[in-house]
């Protein structure tokens, strides 16, 4: 189904217009400590979280990266959801759906008496609205460093703009009445069920859409500017949190929906920072400025406990991965991806940077997940085997581009920095010159990384749902400016098993399709790992979710 790998949420990131500061319905007074007190609200009710870094953008279809997914989890909702603390697929906003024998129909029955948060009823017509939205983008929101999500599920669009862009799998989206929504496949998946559970397919107030330009987007595929005010002022949906104002670099704040259709959120506010070191937002959760925080640097881990903080583990659902970009003609030259791939020291990467429970990957995919084999070409650690590919190459004195982040930590890359050091020593001892290139996680590093303007970069991916298209197909089924490869067998490999309704089939497929794309060498997938996220001792009721779907409106303060 996929095209394209993105750090998790995964991945690639859109700079959210001209306003540094963006309020609409704030609220007044000052802001309460992790203890409450505050004019804001009463003791116990506002709860503060440390993010790494400001969302990207809150309109969920113009963003994949982890940090604005967390916040419109709680402002947006999908058709299907993710069971919590799990991978399954769980009711939405639709309470039941059915899937046709030919995987070709999906058929949702929508929940009654939702509404939107500006007082729009959620019926099959607006999420019709939404489908349609997706599929007729324009310009530039068709470009997969925009719209990155509905490219790389439903591949293209009414009218494509891009000779990169396939032929849509959306079909069509009807309104059966008030309550049912048909939705038609071009051809069939077994996949965009748990797909759909993404955030980037949460529904939004038609009306708000318009009335506040949701679709003006200018600039550049890798600099992207959203001049409508939707996705920075107005995001509207039916979740149980209502946005209520965001000053980038400072804070973004969100009020419970008190007319929320389900049991109510109950926190009346949260606040999330942006800190955007580890240890910084480690000693914030100490200092009783924050309450919680996601991924914790491994070696924070025990002074939080002595602390009195609880440490919550979520399962290793992700990867971490030295990927190629194949628009530069050095990567291209296949010995010169085998020499990389023999030339890192991946034991040494894990045990250095990574805690308790990490391994070595070797695939592009957990090997927790179903289809997993190690029936695959493996490239261990091996410096003459290195300077012999770089020999036989052709390429004299090679040079690499090598691209990291800074202002980011995910579990499949705590410390992107020293990933960059320890994989640099590697490459220099194999023979290769490598000239370091770093820029802030969002939005330059992802966009130039989505853009497939990094030759040799560092990147990773958590899981959205718990199917192997959610990985292999999202990297590789067909053709990905981050990548900037073709290869049709892989494209065909893969394709085939997204469309494949008997499991079995699929299984080998997959297992197929791996073997491919070792032998291939797109890029090195070098670690796994559990994340870890740190709240205080009166948190309670946060259960954190292997693909990042994280409710915070089970959390309260005790």
């Amino acid at each position: 189904m996929r095209r394209g790998g993105m750090p998790l949420r995964r991945t690639a990131a859109m700079i959210a217009g001209s306003a540094l500061v963006m309020s609409a319905a704030a609220c007044g007074g000052d802001d309460p400590g992790p203890e409450g007190g505050g004019t804001e609200t009463a003791k116990g009710s506002t709860l503060i979280f440390a993010s790494s870094a400001d969302p990207a953008i809150l309109d969920p279809a113009f963003h994949s990266d982890g940090e604005s997914s967390r916040v419109t989890n709680q402002i947006f909702e999908t058709l299907v959801a993710t069971e919590q603390g799990g991978t399954g697929v769980a009711p939405g906003l639709a309470e039941s759906w059915k899937v046709s024998e030919d995987a070709r129909t999906y058929t949702f029955t929508l929940r009654k008496g939702v509404k939107f948060h500006d007082g729009e009823p959620l019926n099959a017509a607006a999420v019709c609205a939404n489908f349609e939205r997706w599929y007729n983008f324009t310009g530039l929101a068709q470009s997969d460093s925009v719209s990155y999500y509905w490219v790389t599920v439903f591949r293209g669009f009414a009218k494509n703009e891009s000779d990169t862009l396939g032929k849509s799998l959306y079909g069509g989206c009807e309104a059966d009445g008030e309550s049912t929504v048909v939705l038609k496949l071009t051809e069939p998946s077994a996949v965009v069920l748990s797909a759909l559970t993404l955030s980037s397919f949460g529904i939004a107030s038609p009306k708000a859409l318009k009335e506040h330009k949701a679709d003006e987007v200018s600039g550049t595929a890798e600099s992207p500017q959203f001049t409508g005010t939707f996705g920075t002022q107005h995001p509207i949906g039916t979740g149980p949190f209502k946005f209520a104002s965001w000053t980038r670099g400072d804070k973004l704040e969100l009020v419970r929906n008190d007319d929320y259709w389900g049991e109510k959120a109950k926190l009346e506010k949260i606040i999330f920072r942006p800190i955007e070191k580890a240890a910084d937002r480690a000693q914030a959760l100490r200092a009783g400025s924050v309450h919680a925080f996601d991924y914790a640097d491994p070696a924070d881990l025990e002074s939080l406990k002595s602390s009195g903080a609880q440490v919550l583990e979520r399962a290793p659902f992700n990867m971490g991965y030295l990927g190629f970009s194949q628009k530069t003609e050095i990567m291209k030259n296949q010995k010169i991806r085998q020499a990389i791939a023999h030339a890192i020291n991946r034991e040494n990467v894990v045990k250095t940077k990574y805690g308790a429970g990490a391994k070595v990957a070797h695939a592009f995919m957990p090997d927790s997940l179903w289809s997993y084999s190690e029936d695959f070409t493996k490239y261990g650690y091996d410096t003459a085997r290195a300077k012999q590919l770089i020999a036989e190459s052709g390429v004299a004195d090679p040079t690499l581009e090598f691209c990291y982040p800074s202002g980011v930590s995910r579990a499949y890359m705590v410390d992107p920095a020293g990933n960059f050091q320890l994989m640099k020593a590697d490459l220099e001892a194999a023979g290769f010159k490598v000239v370091p290139k770093t820029s802030p996680w969002s939005p330059d590093y992802l966009n130039t990384t989505q853009a497939g303007d990094c030759p040799l970069f560092l990147l990773g991916w958590n899981g959205d749902f718990g199917d192997p298209d959610n990985f292999l197909g999202t990297f590789f089924q067909s053709y990905s400016s981050q990548w900037s490869f073709r290869n049709e067998e892989i494209f065909t490999v893969l394709g085939d098993a997204e469309k494949e309704p008997d499991q079995a089939a699929r299984e080998e497929l997959y297992k197929k399709a791996n073997a491919l794309i070792a032998d291939f060498v797109p890029g090195v997938p070098y670690a796994q790992s559990p994340s870890f996220s740190a709240a205080a001792a009166n948190v309670t009721g946060w259960v954190p979710s292997p693909v990042l779907n994280d409710t915070f409106a089970t959390i309260e303060l005790k």
